[in-house]
């Protein structure tokens, strides 16, 4: 077995000789991870559920509700990104459509004559 599966298992680096207490307060941690402490309340069956998934995955249930939020995050953020590029673009091509009005009328008077 490698030494990769035996750190992934726990069987390296979770016994208390390998443990240390952080040196810097609460406040230089989360500073350096750029965390926020926050408050919300959500329903106990929600609660429990969120800490049943997080124990079968072998995960903290608070780590994984920041990883669910960052994906949720992110994925909004890009498709608002998407909804608005389409609005740009949309508008770009009714702007060139208008601006070569001129244009077309005296290629098409042009051809006429």
């Amino acid at each position: 077995m490698s030494s990769i599966e035996q750190w992934e298992d726990g069987r390296l680096g979770r016994d208390a000789e390998h443990a240390a207490v952080s040196a810097g307060s609460k406040q230089e941690v989360d500073d350096a991870l750029g965390l926020q402490s926050i408050s919300i309340r959500l329903q106990k069956q929600l609660l429990g559920d969120l800490k049943k998934i997080a124990d079968y995955h072998g995960v903290g249930y608070q780590p994984m509700v920041r990883d669910l939020l960052n994906r949720f995050a992110r994925s909004e953020i890009k498709k608002i990104l998407a909804e608005r590029l389409e609005q740009i673009e949309a508008e770009d091509e009714a702007v060139v459509a208008s601006s070569t009005t001129p244009v077309q009328e005296f290629m098409e008077d042009r051809k006429r004559a």
